[in-house]
């Protein structure tokens, strides 16, 4: 007899689906068969699911058992497989009523004694499934939560092979599925129950703070320095305290790439606030932008909609910094393989932390560098002149005198930076929203000139400012779309002198 179900594959962040045919025959010797280009996961499955299914309570064909996964073009990884093979066999063998189950999408990993364990990647395939006018999704309840974002798609928690067999076998009421969560209880996000630090811990730095809140409200990146302990990475764990809530889109985004990563905490059904990534410098290249036999995201996606903050930004490989180059002006980064190619969204904000030498002292007037010319060079050139163009704002951050150590005075805080971010955001919103462009930092071509013009007095100010700083287009553009988000926290609807003077300090690189 042969049997038909439905599942999926994760490539990357998108999903495909996967049709699991099981065929039993009484023809041949009994062997337990699997094709489809599966890997060593999924073949494995069928010690699992020959046990599964005798555990609970059910009897595995003495038969030839033959499982193909198509399409047979598209390597089948993990153990997600195994739920939808055993189902199958089942339907085979006439124990599920129905074989030809299309309208269901089934995932999950099965115990030796029949249990259902969680997976990866749910909520992509639960997306893709509705895209395709799936009716239901029978999956691991530790992972419904998770599925149960996604409207109009029934979802069918369950904890045992026993229990999907049941659910195959009872059917489904007509209509519109109800609320998902009369259905699951959709728990509260673990990311959601620590606060944030707060800015008002910060003492002294106003450059620096005013330019991480002019990062925040339009995307840029940021570059800070200065000597150890003058208060730069706790001022970058700060940041995300400052950006705008994620909206409902941005935070499929975030969960859809952090759930094929396996980061979902279980029970947690969408991430709540933007995700702060920040990677030791022995980092791999492979481990900034993703990669494997199987594509997985690497930090600079797992940063998306977030900050990527890379503490002692020198000490990183060079070559792990210059990946960074292309996902920071195409917002995406693209994993090629031989089979296919896995596209991973990178539209971060990058916020970099550096000493000013070797040593940390330089122009520190407590301590004395000892650092040579060559080794201060050799020390900046770590960074290279292309990739520092590509940071927005670059700021000092001297060491704080004993006055700002001893004040008692409280900082502003950082809901009060919240309230102008997110006022300068609804701005590049309403200006933007005939556009696929989100904020300023994303600007280019036509609309950049279009929103980023200049009076004459500004035209001739930075006119002075390319010759005086070298700046390259590039940089001629970023300072434009700096100015602009200066004006949008002003409330002033063209950039004037000010603005333009305010950016044109932040390119003053050493």
């Amino acid at each position: 007899m042969l049997a038909s179900l439905r599942s999926a594959a994760v490539f990357g962040v998108e999903a495909l689906p996967v049709v699991v045919e099981v065929d039993v025959s009484s023809m041949g010797l009994p062997v337990f068969t699997m094709v489809g280009l599966p890997d060593a996961s999924v073949r494995e499955s069928r010690d699992r699911v020959r046990s599964a299914i005798r555990n609970s309570g059910y009897d595995f064909p003495q038969h030839r058992v033959t499982v193909n996964l198509a399409p047979a073009d598209v390597k089948k990884a993990g153990a997600s497989y195994d739920l939808p093979i055993a189902l199958g066999i089942l339907a085979a063998t006439g124990v599920i009523e129905r074989r030809q189950v299309d309208d269901i999408v089934l995932l999950g990993e099965l115990s030796l004694d029949g249990s259902i364990q969680s997976i990866r990647g749910v909520l992509p395939i639960a997306v893709a499934a509705r895209r395709e006018g799936k009716s239901a999704m029978l999956l691991p309840r530790i992972n419904a939560p998770e599925a149960a974002v996604v409207g109009a798609l029934r979802i069918l928690p369950v904890d045992s092979l026993s229990e999907a067999v049941l659910a195959l076998n009872t059917p489904m009421p007509e209509g519109p599925p109800a609320s998902q969560q009369s259905q699951v209880p959709v728990l509260v996000p673990a990311d959601a129950v620590e606060p944030p630090p707060d800015f008002a811990d910060v003492r002294g730095q106003r450059l620096a703070k005013r330019a991480l809140e002019v990062a925040a409200a339009g995307g840029h990146n940021v570059l800070l320095i200065g000597p150890p302990g003058g208060g730069k990475t706790m001022m970058a764990r700060r940041l995300p305290g400052i950006l705008p809530p994620l909206d409902f889109d941005e935070a499929l985004d975030c969960t859809s790439i952090h759930s094929v990563a396996g980061l979902i905490k279980p029970g947690c059904a969408l991430i709540s606030s933007r995700p702060f990534r920040a990677p030791h410098h022995t980092a791999s290249e492979v481990a900034m932008v993703g990669g494997g036999p199987i594509p997985r995201p690497g930090e600079i996606s797992l940063a998306h909609h977030g900050v990527l903050f890379l503490d002692e930004m020198p000490e990183f490989n060079r070559r792990v910094l210059e990946v960074l180059r292309q996902p920071i002006e195409e917002g995406r980064v693209t994993i090629a393989r031989a089979a296919r190619t896995a596209v991973f969204p990178a539209r971060f904000t990058l916020v970099g932390a550096k000493n000013p030498c070797m040593c940390g002292y330089r122009g520190d007037p407590l301590h004395e560098c000892r650092c040579t010319p060559l080794q201060v060079q050799r020390y900046r050139s770590r960074i290279s002149g292309p990739l520092l163009d590509r940071i927005d704002l670059v700021v000092e951050v001297p060491a704080l005198p004993v006055s700002a150590l001893t004040d008692g005075s409280v900082g502003e805080s950082s809901a009060t930076i919240r309230e102008r971010v997110v006022a300068a955001r609804e701005r590049q919103a309403a200006r933007f929203q005939d556009m696929p462009v989100r904020v300023n930092a994303a600007l280019h071509g036509r609309a950049l000139r279009q929103h980023c013009a200049l009076d004459a007095k500004g035209s001739r100010l930075l006119e002075a400012a390319i010759c005086r700083l070298a700046l390259s287009a590039r940089g001629y553009d970023r300072v434009l779309k700096v100015a602009r988000t200066i004006a949008d926290l002003a409330g002033a609807d063209r950039i004037e002198a000010a603005h333009l003077a305010e950016a044109l300090q932040y390119r003053i690189v050493e």
